[in-house]
C-alpha cells in the first residue's frame, strides 16, 4: 500500500511539473492584443550571395516554431516592409503531418526535422515503435564537426529536444535533460535549469556538466561573453520570459553560439528556435507573434551575417507546424499596424514556408515533406 502511496504522489508531481511547463497553452488574449498597433523598427541589411563551393561546411538551421505565411507578413508589415528573411531566394512549402494525427506537435515535427523520419505526436527523437533514431546532430558530431541549440523556451522542450534526446513522451523533462549527458554537444542555450538541478533522481546535471568541462551560466551578459570551449548556457528555471523580460536574448545567444562552434575547422551544426511564435498563436495574441518573429528575424539576421562573411554556410529556415490559424485583416506598412485573428487556440495543417541561403540552397524550392528538409541537410553536408 505504501509503495502504490509513493508511486501516485510521484505520479501528480510529475504531472504537476509538466503542466508547468506548458501554462503557455492556457493563456488567451483580450481583444486589445489582436491590433499590433506599430512599434520600434531595425534596419534590415541584404547581403551578397558568393559562396565558395557547392556544399556547406556549417548549417544552422532556424525553426520558427508556429509560423505559415501569416505571422511571416505580420512581422514584415510591423516592420514597414523589411524582414531579413529577404535576403532568401530559395524557397518552398513543407507539409507537416505526424505519423499519428493530420495535425502534428512540436515533438514530432521537431523529430522529423532533426532525424527525417515521421513519428507520433509527443515524441522525442524516437520512431513510432519508440525506438532512438540517430538526429543530425548526432551525425555531425559523429563526424567531427561542432554542435548547437539555442531555444528561447527551455532547452528541454519539444524542438530542441527532438535533436539530441530519445524519450517516448515530450514532458519527460528530466530525461531529456540527462539525454544531454550522454552527448558531447559544444553549445546549448535556453531554460530549463530546474531540469538539470531540482530533480526526483537526485542528480546535480549541472555539477555533471562542469565536470565534463562545461562553463555552465545563467546569465546572458555572462553567456555572450563566452569565445570559446564548452557552453550550456541556461538562462532561466524553466522558460524564457516575453521579450520585455529576456530582451535580446535569442540574438545574443545565436550569435555567441555561432562563435564558439566556428572555432572548429571541419565545421558545425547549430538548430536555433525561436519558440514564441507558437505561444502567441495559442493565446490568439497578434502582439504576441509579432514581438516573436521580429525577434526571430533578427536572430535570422545574426545567421546570415556570418554566412555572407563566411560563405561556406548553409542557413534553412522553417517552421515545425502553424498555431492559431491565424489570419490578417489589416494592416499599414507605413505605422505598422497589424490586425489579425484566429480561427483556434492549437496548431493546424496548413502547409509552412522553408527558405535557405547559402551553398546548396537551390534544393530547398518547390513543394516538400518535412522529413525531406532533413535528407537535404544531410547529403548537402561537406564531411571531410
Amino acid at each position: 500500500m505504501t509503495q502504490r502511496i509513493i508511486t501516485l504522489i510521484m505520479s501528480i508531481l510529475i504531472g504537476y511539473f509538466s503542466m508547468a511547463q506548458n501554462t503557455y497553452l492556457n493563456e488567451s488574449a483580450d481583444e486589445n492584443e489582436k491590433i499590433y498597433q506599430g512599434g520600434e523598427t531595425y534596419d534590415v541589411k541584404i547581403y551578397p550571395q558568393n559562396f565558395k563551393n557547392k556544399k556547406p561546411q556549417n548549417i544552422i538551421l532556424v525553426i520558427v516554431d508556429g509560423m505559415s505565411l501569416s505571422q511571416l507578413y505580420a512581422g514584415l508589415t510591423a516592420n514597414r516592409g523589411k524582414l531579413f528573411l529577404e535576403n532568401f531566394k530559395y524557397m518552398g512549402l513543407v507539409t507537416t503531418h505526424s505519423a499519428d494525427r493530420y495535425i502534428t506537435d512540436s515533438a514530432a515535427g521537431g523529430t522529423a526535422l532533426s532525424t527525417g523520419q515521421k513519428t507520433y505526436n509527443g515524441a522525442v527523437g524516437v520512431d513510432i515503435n519508440k525506438k532512438p533514431v540517430e538526429t543530425i546532430l548526432e551525425y555531425a558530431d559523429e563526424n567531427g564537426l561542432a554542435t548547437g541549440l539555442v531555444s528561447t523556451s527551455a532547452i528541454t522542450h519539444a524542438t530542441p529536444a527532438s535533436f539530441i534526446a530519445h524519450q517516448e513522451s515530450r514532458n519527460m523533462y528530466e530525461e531529456i535533460a540527462a539525454d544531454f549527458l550522454k552527448t558531447d554537444i559544444n553549445v546549448f542555450i535556453g531554460g530549463g535549469y530546474k531540469h538539470f538541478t531540482e530533480r526526483k533522481d537526485g542528480r546535480n546535471l549541472v555539477e555533471e556538466l562542469k565536470e565534463k568541462g562545461y562553463q555552465v551560466e545563467k546569465n546572458i551578459n555572462t553567456i555572450k561573453s563566452i569565445k570559446k570551449g564548452k557552453l550550456a548556457g541556461l538562462t532561466a528555471a524553466e522558460h524564457n520570459g516575453r521579450i520585455d523580460e529576456r530582451g535580446d536574448m535569442l540574438p545574443v545567444a545565436t550569435n555567441t553560439a555561432i562563435n564558439i562552434l566556428n572555432k572548429n575547422k571541419k565545421g558545425f551544426f547549430l538548430m536555433v528556435e525561436g519558440s514564441q511564435v507558437d505561444w502567441g498563436g495559442h493565446a490568439g495574441s497578434t502582439i504576441y507573434v509579432v514581438e516573436e518573429m521580429l525577434d526571430t528575424d533578427r536572430a535570422i539576421g545574426k545567421a546570415l551575417e556570418f554566412a555572407a562573411r563566411d560563405k561556406e554556410t548553409l542557413v534553412v529556415v522553417t517552421a515545425d507546424h502553424e498555431t492559431g490559424g491565424m489570419t490578417i485583416l489589416d494592416g499599414n506598412l507605413e505605422t505598422g499596424m497589424v490586425k489579425g485573428e484566429f480561427t483556434t487556440g492549437g496548431h493546424t495543417g496548413l502547409m509552412v514556408p522553408v527558405f535557405a541561403f547559402g551553398p546548396g540552397a537551390e534544393e530547398f524550392i518547390g513543394f516538400m515533406d518535412n522529413t525531406d528538409i532533413h535528407a537535404k541537410m544531410r547529403k548537402l553536408f561537406l564531411i571531410k
